[in-house]
């Protein structure tokens, strides 16, 4: 679907919208002809607005969008996958921190019949000023790179911790009715925030010191370089020199940020790359091989069996992963 097709989706969302009573909140089902399911969307704070969602399509299904203007966003899954060519993916163990600014135009994709359950936060990035605030009420400096505006927006996909994941489920549970669910879903939305963010502004373990304001998105621009030429990557230290951070800096910030080393990082998202197109069945597993980068197809296939469990040729034949 195009953005226009989506909107019109919506705008049939719209009208048969039901309005809480109690409050102004408002529970879209998903149109019968599509797919099934519901999203419930609210105002819990001026300029904040929670959608708590459970659905699904009942085919395969691609979002196609523009360039467009994006609020910041934090979104987490329960159940599904969502994925788009610029590598990014949303499921149950990434979650989105979509920071403001111009988001590129991306397909996102997801599978036939498959429910999505999770929550979705979009705000203005001002209302950090709000939340994570300095003395002098400006926004913190790590978080500045969230915030921009007329330029390419930040996108980070932090692994699910438990207690994120168990903030989610309350929420999606609440048994709560009228002021009580609102004032509920407020404390929860910002603890998701908050937890979200911790690792950026605040130091997780006491041996690790905090980055400097910008390595963060320095790191990330690191990763959007693999994956635009993961076939052919720059080496370790043509990659920390592209980014303006030293190799160590680079190699720390992928383990704390991503949980793995670059090379660790390149070699995952390589094998999810390989299985694509090995279940698409269009080439050999030596064709795609050489495309992933390997010259050696004995190490490809190691390496695509520690990732999944079976060989590349398994998978080829539709076998799933182990």
């Amino acid at each position: 679907m195009t953005e226009k097709e989506c909107n019109e989706l919506w705008a049939e969302a719209e009208q048969n919208r039901q309005q809480n009573s109690e409050s102004d909140d408002f529970l879209y089902q998903v149109p019968q002809h599509i797919g099934a399911g519901y999203v419930e969307k609210m105002e819990i704070y001026p300029h904040l607005w929670l959608s708590i969602f459970d659905y699904q399509y009942h085919d395969r299904t691609l979002f196609k969008t523009p360039d467009h203007h994006h609020l910041l966003q934090f979104c987490v899954f329960l159940s599904g996958v969502t994925t788009n060519e610029h590598g990014g993916k949303i499921d149950q163990k990434h979650t989105l921190i979509s920071g403001s600014g111009i988001q590129r135009g991306m397909i996102l994709e997801s599978q036939k019949s498959q429910r999505f359950v999770g929550v979705d936060i979009n705000m203005p990035a001002e209302l950090l000023k709000t939340f994570f605030p300095t003395k002098d009420g400006e926004m913190i400096s790590e978080l500045g790179f969230l915030a921009k505006d007329n330029d390419w927006q930040s996108v980070l996909y932090p692994q699910i911790t438990p207690t994120v994941k168990g903030v989610v489920e309350q929420m999606i549970n609440c048994s709560y009715t009228g002021v009580m669910k609102r004032m509920f879903l407020q404390v929860k939305t910002l603890e998701i925030i908050a937890l979200q963010l911790a690792p950026i502004i605040t130091d997780q373990d006491e041996p690790q010191p905090r980055f400097r304001a910008g390595t963060v998105e320095r790191i990330y621009q690191a990763r959007e370089i693999l994956l635009t030429c993961i076939d052919n990557p720059p080496t370790l230290l043509e990659l920390a020199q592209q980014v303006g951070v030293s190799d160590r800096t680079l190699q720390r910030g992928f383990q704390r940020l991503f949980g793995t080393t670059v090379f660790g990082y390149l070699t995952d998202k390589r094998m999810e790359q390989a299985a694509q197109w090995l279940r698409e069945g269009n080439r050999t597993v030596l064709e795609v091989a050489i495309m992933t980068g390997y010259s050696n197809p004995t190490h490809f296939s190691v390496a695509f069996k520690r990732k999944f469990g079976i060989s590349p040729s398994q998978c080829f034949l539709g076998k799933k992963s182990v």
